[in-house]
């Protein structure tokens, strides 16, 4: 068992991270077309606009919930309300903020695009901490939007006019979801601007702009619209019941900043704090790059049910870099 650990800690993480996110990538674009549906509430986006999907993004189903009149929420449709919420946040819980990291197909796409950044020598930008403090939120009122405007459509709030139906799921309006991931299967209908009513015209129009900024912010900075993602900020109220956990020995830091360097949301209390144990924040998506670039042992940690999957070392770190030509 020894053995297999240090095996496991001396890899590539990042190299393994590859391969699973392509499989996860086909399993939630194209597993319909294979008769693979792993369920309607899962916490990463799979969108119900495409068709072949292996699976639907849980926010597309709790915005129509949201809907539901406060009358009936004692009734069968708030037990369904309920099962649906726990059945994501067993989802959840299993792989924790990895579902960003390593499952996400909008995540994976930011990553690839990243990567053709690279491989043409494109510097990328990156935000300083009071810009990032700043920005950071605006994903929590992603949130509530997406749960206040539709709860505005089935009731009264405030004593104003419901909201008519072309607010059901106001963020899938706008999410890149909508109209980048239909795009894997050809499928173009989403690329449109909907003249229907005066509201799904403002929404879809809004769409097409968010793609466009998708498009560009990821290219210039790296997981550009993680940092507005509201997904990213509900997996974040449940992240401490997460089965898969990152954590880090204070004592054993350096604080040479290799972790914060690698990380591609720049979340610098990974480096600076020496304090805390868990160090998943909102922006944390346990991708383990930190893990793999730290060179202190045992200083980073990602374990699942308090078992070590993949812990730092000193040998692991040179072996790494060796590997990679920066160890010569």
């Amino acid at each position: 068992m020894n053995k297999l650990q240090r095996a496991i800690n001396n890899s590539r993480i990042s190299s393994f991270r590859f391969i699973f996110q392509i499989a996860a990538f086909i399993l939630l674009v194209y597993g319909g077309s294979l008769a693979i549906n792993i369920g309607d509430q899962l916490p990463t986006f799979a969108c119900v606009f495409e068709d072949g999907r292996g699976g639907s993004c849980y926010l597309m189903g709790f915005q129509h919930q949201m809907a539901t009149p406060f009358n009936k929420l004692f009734s069968g449709r708030g037990i369904g309300i309920m099962v649906g919420l726990l059945t994501f946040i067993g989802f959840f819980i299993l792989f924790n903020k990895a579902w960003c990291g390593f499952i996400c197909p909008l995540g994976t796409i930011q990553d690839w695009i990243t990567k053709i950044r690279n491989r043409f020598a494109i510097r990328y930008s990156s935000y300083p901490d009071p810009v990032n403090k700043k920005l950071k939120p605006i994903k929590y009122v992603l949130l509530a939007l997406l749960i206040l405007i539709p709860m505005g459509m089935g009731n009264s709030l405030a004593g104003l006019p419901k909201l008519n139906h072309d607010f059901s799921v106001p963020f899938c309006m706008i999410c890149p979801g909508r109209t980048v991931l239909p795009l894997f299967v050809g499928d173009i209908s989403q690329l449109a601007i909907d003249f229907s009513s005066k509201t799904k015209m403002v929404l879809t129009a809004l769409g097409m702009a968010v793609t466009g900024l998708f498009f560009v912010g990821s290219f210039v900075k790296k997981r550009f619209f993680c940092l507005f993602c509201p997904m990213s900020a509900f997996h974040y109220i449940f992240h401490k019941a997460g089965l898969l956990r990152l954590t880090k020995n204070g004592d054993k830091c350096t604080r040479c900043g290799n972790c914060y360097r690698a990380c591609d949301v720049g979340i610098r209390a990974i480096a600076d704090d020496i304090e805390s144990k868990n160090i998943v924040t909102d922006d944390c998506m346990i991708c383990l790059k930190c893990v793999e670039v730290c060179p202190e042992e045992g200083c980073l940690k990602a374990s699942f049910l308090g078992l070590s999957i993949y812990e730092s070392t000193e040998e692991g770190f040179f072996k790494r870099m060796k590997e990679t030509g920066h160890g010569k």
